[in-house]
């Protein structure tokens, strides 16, 4: 059986929707085109930003109550939210609002999806939880929910509205398109219609219409005559480069193909250069020999120049948004480090200890406390001054920071009285650690006091470890304290480990 024929007026339109509508989906795809998925994955991301920045701030407050009644408030303003809940680090559900059990699917790979988002909540750089966000699903998952999707609603009425459009134009201009005989101006009226240039060259790549789009791409475009070959038109041809062969409709009658998506700069005698996307595609007559091409180009450099605003807005933002990430670096340095000596204040150091504490008990790991107090602090101030007792703790702290492993703690605790925290540590290794530390000081920090010659700096060292009989990190500061009291009392300048 023979297959029906199809009409070189219905190919012709049926080709120049679909280069409409490749051309529809590569703007959409370069983010030209309104994209509801892009938007709404935009919008849920600000939004789940700010519940969890609004978590962050509120969480330190122990209220879960406060919490809740923030989610709620998050979730009546936003009906596209199903359930949100904060995640504790052990898996606990802190606070919840909706039915989030029942919504809530964990990912697979950690990582959040357009209807399932969890942003981590950090406190002094270690994870505290996770909040966790449930929206309405976007994307249909039924044919008719696709059929209204509202890409597929305009890529349906653009392609058939175009298709017919096209067929109605090209059934007339077809009948002339032919080197001996002249367009009919009707033809001529409709191409004028479209806002794209349009160009029709025949078999020998001579210039048979061309509308009033086209003329106005160039000032040389109107004086160009019909029936010259158009590759003699320099001011268009250079676009594409010095190979003759390269050029779009020469490849589409090469090759019996539609070129598409062809993206060139056309310049101007004065002024800017235009940014044109061409297409091109071969006119073949009943029996599928090429008879012509039909060029269309599209002036895209208005959308071009507000693409190139919107990417130094980006570029903008993002460098604002780095300022803020490092002012609330400052801000939480400020907050958690002692101002003379840049170690931790108790506040931070309670923080990170109570977690290092449990982590500790629960795994059955060592963890080992150091209290170190300066000797004879007092006399340091009497006789040099305020402002050299500040030098000698300072010089105190560089050598303990000097002996000390990265992760271990090192908090301002006093006055001139300082405590670590070594984790993972045997006593008798911290004992080793203590004796290195009460050396160096005895031995360096004196002397890195520049603004006083002659110092001798020595400190006493007070040492305990995790015991199973404590309940919380007090105890364990508490036994190295009275370990460090044992030291001073036994002469100063020496290390004592905490004996039951």
């Amino acid at each position: 059986m023979r297959a029906p024929r199809v009409s070189p007026v219905a190919r012709i339109s049926l080709g120049l929707t679909s280069l409409m509508l490749m051309l529809l989906l590569i703007l959409d795809f370069a983010g030209l085109v309104p994209d509801y998925l892009r938007i709404a994955r935009e919008v849920r991301q600000r939004s789940s930003q700010a519940i969890a920045i609004q978590t962050a701030a509120l969480l330190p407050s122990n209220d879960p109550m406060i919490l809740a009644r923030a989610y709620a408030d998050f979730r009546a303003g936003d009906p596209d939210v199903l359930s949100l809940a904060f995640r504790l680090n052990d898996g606990r559900i802190y606070v919840a609002v909706g039915e989030h059990a029942r919504h809530w699917v964990a990912p697979h790979d950690e990582q959040s999806v357009l209807d399932q988002v969890h942003m981590p909540i950090f406190a002094n750089r270690q994870p505290w939880g996770q909040v966790e966000i449930v929206f309405q699903p976007i994307l249909p998952n039924t044919v008719l929910g696709w059929l209204r999707y509202p890409t597929v609603v305009l890529m349906l009425v653009l392609g058939l509205s175009a298709y017919f459009g096209f067929y109605l134009y090209m059934r007339r201009a077809l009948q002339y398109l032919d080197p001996t005989t002249a367009v009919p101006e009707r033809v001529r009226h409709a191409f004028d219609t479209l806002t794209d240039g349009i160009a029709i060259v025949d078999r020998e790549r001579r210039l048979m219409l061309t509308n009033k789009t086209f003329n106005a791409l160039h000032p040389a475009a109107a004086l160009s005559p019909i029936g010259r070959p158009i590759n003699e038109h320099a001011w268009l041809c250079d676009c594409f480069g010095t190979d003759p062969e390269a050029l779009p409709w020469e490849r589409a009658m090469r090759e019996n193909r539609a070129q598409a998506g062809i993206i060139c700069d056309l310049q101007q005698p004065a002024g800017d250069p235009l940014k044109l996307i061409v297409q091109a595609s071969p006119i073949v007559d009943p029996k599928g020999a090429v008879r012509g091409c039909l060029i269309s180009f599209d002036n895209v450099t208005e959308v071009h120049r507000v693409n190139e605003e919107l990417r130094q807005t980006l570029v903008e933002l993002e460098a604002s948004r780095e300022q803020i990430r490092q002012q609330n670096m400052e801000l939480h340095q400020l907050a958690s480090r002692d101002p003379l000596t840049g170690c931790l204040n108790r506040r931070a150091f309670f923080e990170m200890l109570e977690g290092l504490f449990i982590s500790s008990r629960k795994q059955a790991k060592n963890l080992c406390c150091i209290m170190c107090d300066i000797d004879h602090f007092k006399r340091f101030n009497d006789r040099y001054g305020h402002a050299v007792g500040d030098e000698v703790i300072r010089a105190l702290v560089r050598t303990l920071q000097a002996g000390l492993r990265q992760h271990d703690l090192l908090c301002r605790y006093g006055g001139e009285e300082f405590c670590i925290i070594l984790p993972e540590t045997t006593l008798a290794q911290a004992a080793e650690i203590a004796a290195r530390l009460r050396s160096e000081v005895e031995l360096h920090a004196g002397s890195s006091v520049r603004t006083t010659e002659g110092l001798q700096i020595t400190s006493s060292f007070g040492l305990a470890g995790l015991a199973a009989d404590m309940r919380d990190p007090a105890e364990l500061i508490d036994r190295a304290d009275s370990a460090l009291y044992q030291s001073k009392e036994g002469g100063r300048n020496r290390v004592t480990v905490w004996q039951a």
